[in-house]
């Protein structure tokens, strides 16, 4: 304990680490504080049609990642969602389209232009996300009684209400987005993925609270103790997870030019065990939401026994579903980020070379190799996280705390703590380094490889 105190000491004697962190609160504490400004013309205590849409299914996951205000009919109530799913259109654009592949390879330049398209396909994916949204309210027969006007009074037309709610929630979005991007450019760790997790974290303590209290008047407080240590192990395997690396070595010749000697060096190429991250889940979830959306067209008499099953979050077929389709989109996205050929080609150029493989097509085979294989367990994997809430909610923990066993929610908060932590810890060895040097005295430090840096 003393030595964690010290830490947090070093780290506020840092001026600009501190101020990184003030800064990095403020706008968290705003964008909190803005999820709780209901929309005009809305009662939130009434929206039980809406609160009862966001259970199991894709409309409960953008609640969660906007921290329940989906569910509140906040200005922020689409959160940063339509961001995110302008940014997963861009990348698949880029991939697809030769003149976006040229314009991400522009440099600074390009990224800036691909910066602003996403941003103008943001707006366009909020504003229609805010109809849908919208509508759902105005013409559910449970959320009616949310509405505070009545339209046939002509105090307010319904147009006029659309109209304005849809500005205010684009604007919302567009406001929750340069957030983001204030606190990535002058805060600490990346802005869009700690909007997401305060989202998340900010619905933990009511969860933890409601397991607390039923084992308690259940009289199993021991059980509660056991789920919390289940829990605890549950996050040490999904850090083990993302932390996982494959590290393949690569030699670089020697060059002599004049009396300098040039590259004999050894580096090593890290391959995630899971490079796509939360995304496949992401995929899938989003895939699985089609069942629910044909079933909205029949009775519940009348759908078919298939669909019904795949509408069900709990039923097996779709839990195998939808590790099915993890596994398909993880080695889909990895193929998106790891492009084997480049890679190959980028190491000749700069006179490196894998031991024992020869470069050029043999050194692209045994890189697609090393990922084919080592995607396989970290898609497994993620594949069990995913379906562990479904396992918990039959264990008869409480829903609202068993989300936090694992699928999206769980790897976004290990991952963006992760993430934000080693940023500190940058500061703080950078602050260390600095010391050794102002103090005259021998520079002690530790020999760390070089490590090629991969992009997701």
């Amino acid at each position: 304990m003393k030595k964690l105190i010290e830490t947090f000491k070093h780290i506020w004697a840092i001026d600009e680490l501190k101020k990184r962190i003030v800064y990095t609160l403020l706008l968290l504490v705003i964008y909190r504080l803005g999820s709780y400004i209901i929309l005009p013309g809305i009662d939130s205590d009434a929206l039980e049609g809406l609160n009862r849409q966001t259970k199991n299914n894709i409309l409960g996951l953008i609640n969660t990642f906007a921290g329940g205000a989906f569910a509140r009919g906040a200005i922020f109530a689409l959160g940063i969602m339509p961001y995110i799913s302008a940014s997963i259109f861009m990348q698949l654009v880029t991939i697809a389209i030769p003149s976006f592949q040229r314009l991400q390879k522009e440099g600074e330049e390009g990224r800036r232009k691909m910066n602003q398209y996403t941003r103008i396909l943001t707006i366009a994916f909020t504003a229609v996300q805010a109809f849908a949204y919208l509508s759902n309210i105005v013409n559910s027969e449970a959320n009616r009684a949310a509405l505070l006007f009545n339209f046939n009074d002509q105090l307010l037309s319904k147009e006029m209400f659309m109209f304005t709610n849809i500005i205010l929630l684009t604007a919302g979005t567009m406001f929750t987005m340069w957030m983001g991007e204030r606190i990535t450019d002058r805060g600490l760790g990346n802005g869009i993925s700690l909007i997401i997790m305060v989202g998340i974290i900010a619905r933990m303590p009511s969860a933890l609270i409601s397991e607390f209290l039923i084992r308690l008047q259940g009289g199993g407080l021991i059980l509660f103790i056991i789920e919390m240590v289940i829990w605890f192990m549950v996050v040490l395997g999904v850090i083990l997870l993302t932390q996982g690396t494959r590290k393949i070595t690569i030699n670089y010749a020697k060059r002599v030019v004049g009396n300098r000697q040039y590259g004999g060096v050894r580096q090593y190429l890290p391959i995630k065990i899971l490079a796509a991250g939360v995304m496949p889940i992401i995929f899938a979830q989003a895939i699985l939401f089609l069942p629910a959306t044909i079933g909205s067209f029949y009775t519940e008499n009348t759908a078919p026994g298939w669909l019904l099953s795949m509408m069900n979050p709990n039923s097996f077929a779709h839990n195998a579903l939808l590790v099915f389709l993890i596994v398909v989109f993880t080695y889909f996205y990895t193929a998106i980020i790891f492009n084997p050929v480049q890679m190959a080609d980028d190491m000749k150029r700069n006179n490196g070379f894998i031991p024992g493989i020869k470069p050029g097509k043999q050194t692209s085979n045994f890189i697609d190799g090393v990922i084919s294989r080592i995607t396989l367990p970290g898609a497994i994997f993620i594949s069990l996280v995913a379906i562990l809430p479904v396992m918990a909610t039959s264990l008869h923990i409480n829903q609202e705390f068993g989300q936090f066993f694992g699928g999206t929610s769980l790897l976004i908060l290990v991952g963006v703590v992760l993430d934000t932590l080693q940023q500190i810890d940058s500061y703080l060895l950078m602050r260390k380094y600095d010391g050794l040097m102002s103090n005259g005295g021998k520079m002690k430090g530790r020999m760390t490889n070089a490590y090629s840096q991969v992009d997701f």
